[in-house]
């Protein structure tokens, strides 16, 4: 019992250095830049071309890199990592939401698929952005077509399983900050 409690112990500690905040902004930088690369491996060498939900998907993937390498390079104490823990938890959730769309579209039966639609350039030129923003998220045949697949996910059942591991991680990392600030 007592040589458990002296692992566990020595566990917690390396963990505790192993894994602070800051390292964990690191960490989801370079998963949404990775996930970022892969995206733009696909459109350009394996020409799966991104419709309207996929470059919105695309969209909350760098809005999440950016804040992710903000928080990295900031290291904020707990109020801070409350605050980035809550804005990467809220762009995660909506990336899951259009991603949740996206997948929906994807199940519907071919003669439920929405008619193909202008394209998203065409859409943000005549349009104002909440309307463009509706018909974006309204979906389009385009956006119906499943391509690239692994695993059974196609690549908008990927993007959602990402944004809600991401969101989980950013509160995760939320929770970290405030027990470590609390320690000191």
């Amino acid at each position: 019992m007592v040589g458990e409690k002296h692992v566990s112990t020595a566990v917690r500690l390396h963990m505790n250095r192993f894994m602070t905040p800051r390292f964990g902004y690191l960490v989801g930088f370079l998963v949404c830049a990775g996930l970022l690369g892969f995206g733009l491996y696909l459109q350009y060498l394996e020409q799966q071309e991104p419709c309207p939900l996929c470059i919105l998907q695309r969209v909350v993937f760098i809005a999440l890199m950016a804040v992710f390498l903000i928080a990295a390079l900031h290291g904020p104490g707990k109020i801070g990592g409350i605050i980035y823990g809550g804005v990467l938890f809220v762009a995660a959730s909506v990336g899951a939401a259009i991603a949740t769309r996206h997948v929906w579209l994807q199940h519907l039966p071919k003669d439920q698929v929405p008619e193909c639609g202008p394209g998203l350039e065409y859409m943000l030129r005549k349009f104002p952005l909440s309307r463009a923003l509706d018909k974006i998220l309204a979906g389009s045949g385009e956006c119906a077509e499943a391509g690239w697949t692994f695993l059974g996910l196609t690549i908008a059942g990927w993007s959602l399983v990402w944004f809600v591991l991401l969101g989980i991680f950013a509160v995760f990392l939320a929770l970290l900050g405030m027990r470590r600030t609390a320690e000191r």
